[in-house]
């Protein structure tokens, strides 16, 4: 395991192909792993430099920024992270920054081609990308423009108020909001067949240490649809009726279905699963998202301070049904290591039991056949050599047994069961 401080210390003291040689990947792999990590490296032509005298000087190691990883290992898992503690930005500590018109967020960066080359849908339908590891962002085909303008706007406007912006890091168990994209909810959404595509991890925004469940989703309106054959559907208002005979009829029909409205709405929520918190803002006719920016970039800024209080609570009642679940553990851990106690105890006295029945069957037994033995001199030769001889199968069949031999096999109750409780020892 390497923290990043580590890692900094390695790649200023020796070529990065030695450093990659040292955990046995690649120079490039190693590379990535800096960047993950926001851990600066020598460039090209360093350490040239420095062999000659003519080294720049060494860049910093910046602090750790929300949702960086703190520490690398080379099978690729990463450390339980210590709980974070809950504290929203400051707004004096993170002045607002001049936002550039032409630069793209990173995440929106390169995101269009993979949404436009997903699963086929139909063209009134929600776009459906095969990358799943994309900003969180539902759309259809005619309103991705819109979609993704908007949300590199939002994302840079945030970032320029110094919160940072990012697909969870996996090291985070975050969770994602169950999105509803109809514009008006009739009725609860049955999430589980709604057929909307979703990211592999939620899209977050960093205010401090608080992250905020970001979607943007493309309402959907109930429109009258009919149905002109081969699955295919179209606008009751774009239907044309062909030309009718006496001897033709119109075999189609209309019904009402949920489409994309091209109107934006942004989800907020709460990624923490101990917290369940969700708000929407809806795009109307009148109100465009993109004039309502500040507004929400401050209202998630309030968000962040009460869910500090909400947050810490619920870490509080989570660690109390923790120690609650703990102690019912070692509860029933008692009372098994007593019931094995007790069984070896039990098991102990039956077995002794057994060997004085056998040992006391053995010697009558041995008595018997002694006794036989003792009354063949009282009998004639032929009488006695006869039974002798069946004295002797008599012994065979029955084999000799050594009562000690049972003895030395049985076993107390502390060597059939060690009691994890001393205190459930039996005497």
């Amino acid at each position: 395991m390497v923290t990043r401080e580590e890692l900094y210390e390695l790649v200023w003291s020796k070529p990065m192909l030695r450093v990659a040689e040292q955990f046995e990947v690649s120079s490039s792999y190693m590379a990535r792993v800096c960047a993950a990590l926001n851990v600066p490296r020598p460039e090209r032509g360093y350490w040239a430099k420095m062999a000659v005298g003519k080294a720049p000087p060494q860049d910093p190691l910046p602090d750790a920024r929300p949702g960086d990883l703190l520490s690398w290992s080379r099978d690729g898992e990463l450390p339980v992270r210590p709980k974070a503690a809950y504290v929203p930005a400051i707004r004096e500590r993170a002045p607002r920054q001049r936002v550039s018109q032409e630069a793209i967020h990173e995440l929106i960066r390169g995101a269009r081609a993979h949404f436009e080359s997903g699963r086929p849908v139909d063209e009134e339908a929600y776009l459906k990308p095969y990358k799943k590891l994309l900003l969180d962002v539902i759309t259809s085909k005619a309103c991705l423009d819109k979609s993704l303008d908007f949300a590199n706007e939002f994302f840079k406007r945030l970032e320029a108020s110094g919160h940072r912006v990012m697909i969870a890091p996996t090291n985070e168990k975050f969770g994602r909001a169950r999105i509803d994209e109809r514009e008006t909810s009739e009725k609860p959404r049955d999430y589980y067949h709604s057929g909307l595509w979703s990211p592999y991890r939620p899209t977050v925004v960093y205010i401090g240490t608080i992250a905020v469940g970001l979607t943007i989703v493309e309402t959907s309106e109930k429109v009258l649809m009919r149905y002109i054959g081969n699955s295919k559907y179209i606008r009751e208002s774009d239907y044309v009726p062909p030309r009718r005979s006496r001897y033709a009829a119109d075999h189609t029909w209309t019904t009402a279905k949920e489409i994309p409205s091209g109107r934006l709405k942004l989800v907020i929520y709460c990624p923490y699963h101990s917290v369940t918190w969700l708000e929407e803002w809806v795009e109307t006719s009148k109100s465009s998202l993109s004039g309502r920016i500040l507004e929400i970039i401050r209202r998630i800024e309030k968000v962040a301070e009460e869910l500090v209080p909400k947050l810490w609570e619920a870490d509080r009642q989570a660690e109390i049904r923790h120690q609650e679940w703990l102690a019912a553990v070692e509860r029933s851990q008692r009372e098994e290591d007593r019931r094995k106690v007790e069984q070896s105890v039990k098991d102990s006295r039956e077995d002794l039991a057994q060997i004085i029945q056998r040992w006391s069957h053995v010697i009558s037994v041995e008595q018997f056949l002694m006794g036989v033995e003792q009354r063949t001199n009282e009998l004639d030769q032929d009488r006695r050599q006869q039974v002798l001889e069946r004295l002797n199968m008599a012994r065979d069949f029955i084999g000799t047994q050594d009562p000690l031999d049972f003895f030395i096999r049985w076993r107390t109750p502390a060597e059939r069961y060690r009691p994890k409780y001393p205190e459930t020892r039996k005497e």
